[in-house]
């Protein structure tokens, strides 16, 4: 694993305790950078480090109410601000930024929908909605889940995890922009990925060599894991590592070939892209939930 600077940061989230945290690279330096306290349930986080803010999800006190909100703030925690209001996302969960638009884009559980804004919360879109009524919601293999953004190909890549250990959780793609004439409930453009897999969480993308990664919940021997795969060839996934209890975030350096994941036991992991040298950085931190990584960052 490359040495890298001392200036990176790894930001994380605890859902249980309503923080937002942020460390070295090597576990050292926790700090707390916000306290928002029990009921939001944080899920998911990205850093803006050209314009110095931190974004997160909020899942909301209750998945039925329809009571999530996106928030940010700065990069040592002042001047939180809600930019999407509680109601204007349903249950809101990976969050990722095309810095290139200017967007956010984020997956909606319960909500069933593939969303984006601009960074200050305006103009909020549904890319993708895989079902509306009361009936769907209850189908948990409607709920979108992870994302991620590859600009440049102008693709999104979101998951659907399905029921718990059912093995139906799927990964999907489709274009950034809905085809001329049709609508976020029928897309001719969605491809489906990859299907049959435990729970698949959040995701993470290497555009370079064109790898997708992700985390699995789920039983093992194929839950509970970080995984990865071809982008373009569907070729069955590799499992890279496994052992984690209930595993969520997942962020990558890819300079660095290293990533960064977490589980809701409160473990914060290191390992290689290839998955050796998992390494616990930190344990016992609450409930963790997302996890963003950001290079040359003043700690």
């Amino acid at each position: 694993m490359s040495n890298k600077s001392n200036s990176d940061r790894l930001f994380f989230l605890d859902l249980g305790a309503g923080r937002v945290l942020s460390v070295n690279p090597d576990g050292s330096d926790l700090k707390t950078v916000l306290i928002e306290g029990y009921g939001p349930h944080p899920d998911g986080i990205a850093v803006d480090a050209r314009r110095g803010y931190i974004y997160w999800t909020n899942m909301g006190a209750d998945p039925n109410a329809n009571d999530g909100s996106i928030e940010r703030c700065d990069l040592d925690g002042k001047n939180r601000a809600v930019i999407i209001p509680p109601g204007g996302t349903h249950t809101p969960k990976q969050l990722k930024i095309d810095h290139a638009s200017a967007r956010l884009y984020w997956c909606d559980r319960e909500g069933m929908r593939v969303m984006r804004s601009n960074l200050d919360g305006s103009d909020v879109e549904t890319l993708v909605q895989t079902g509306s009524s009361e009936a769907d919601r209850r189908d948990q293999r409607n709920w979108c889940v992870g994302i991620a953004v590859d600009a440049d190909r102008g693709k999104i890549y979101w998951s659907q995890k399905g029921p718990d250990n059912a093995g139906q959780g799927r990964i999907f793609r489709a274009k950034l922009e809905i085809p001329a004439g049709q609508t976020a409930a029928a897309r001719k453009d969605i491809e489906l990925l990859f299907d049959r897999l435990p729970e698949p969480i959040d995701l993470e993308l290497d555009p370079r060599n064109r790898m997708i990664y992700w985390t699995d919940r789920g039983n093992p021997p194929r839950g509970n894991s970080v995984n990865r795969a071809p982008m373009d060839a569907h070729r069955p996934p590799e499992r890279l590592l496994g052992d984690l209890m209930e595993a969520i975030g997942l962020s990558l350096d890819l300079e660095g070939d290293r990533m960064f994941f977490t589980d809701l036991a409160g473990t914060l992991y290191r390992a290689r892209l290839d998955g050796s040298e998992k390494t616990v950085l930190l344990w016992a931190q609450g409930n963790l939930s997302g996890a963003a990584f950001v290079a040359g960052l003043a700690g």
